[in-house]
């Protein structure tokens, strides 16, 4: 009968590997991501939230999936992390900000928003919040415009009325100023996108209706929503 040794060194290799598989096997699902980004927004998903807005929403037959999806295949890096909590966090926002995708433009366009003073402002444009995350201010639409490539400072209601461009301007948001602090809890990401106005106490309805979108979002993905979920 054919035998061979197997040398202490090999043996003890193998039993790193039988550890590690057996370890990789049990990581929960929320942290490694069986699900991509397509997977979870769903048409029935996205349909369904902008089923619960009034007919008479203009944001009805602007905001698509199909958008959403095209858009999304600029920032490949939005699904690179705890992709369900990310999704969840990111719709429990723009639904948020934009009441179901009721709303493509802010209610107030008295105010032109000209609010960082290192960038300019076009003569007779208005940077008051836009598209599925409401972009606000000069800055950012002039900041946006750079990394989409359109004319954030003097068309700014191009926002309003390309809808990839509208989705890829919340993502872009979303990339630069509140992915990082995801790992942080919910709350910091209330803090990055409105905190001077709703953290610290102030519009704690606001607060709560960002987290109870935030949890019934990450109920449906079926993962545990974490700590910290107020700023």
């Amino acid at each position: 009968m054919f035998s061979q040794n197997i040398s202490p060194k090999m043996a003890l290799l193998n039993v790193f590997l039988g550890l590690f598989l057996l370890a990789l096997a049990n990581i929960p699902g929320n942290v490694v991501c069986q699900n991509s980004v397509t997977d979870l927004v769903t048409p029935a998903f996205f349909d369904g939230i902008k089923n619960q807005a009034p007919a008479t929403c203009e944001g009805k037959g602007f905001y698509t999936r199909d958008a959403f999806v095209t858009a999304l295949n600029s920032y490949p890096e939005f699904r690179r992390t705890d992709t369900k909590r990310e999704v969840a966090a990111f719709f429990a926002h723009v639904t948020h900000e934009t009441t179901d995708f009721c709303y493509i433009e802010e209610k107030n366009k008295a105010d032109p928003h000209c609010t960082s003073p290192q960038y300019p402002c076009a003569k007779g444009k208005f940077y008051y919040g836009r598209g599925p995350i409401q972009l606000t201010g000069n800055g950012n639409y002039i900041e946006a415009g750079r990394a989409i490539r359109f004319d954030g400072l003097n068309s700014p209601e191009t926002v309003a009325r390309d809808r990839v461009i509208s989705f890829k301007t919340a993502l872009w948001f979303w990339m630069t100023n509140v992915h990082s602090v995801l790992n942080q809890g919910f709350g910091e990401t209330i803090r990055k996108i409105n905190g001077p106005a709703e953290c610290g106490g102030r519009n704690r309805d606001q607060v709560l209706d960002r987290v109870r979108r935030y949890t019934d979002y990450c109920k449906r993905f079926g993962v545990d929503p974490g700590p910290r979920l107020e700023c």
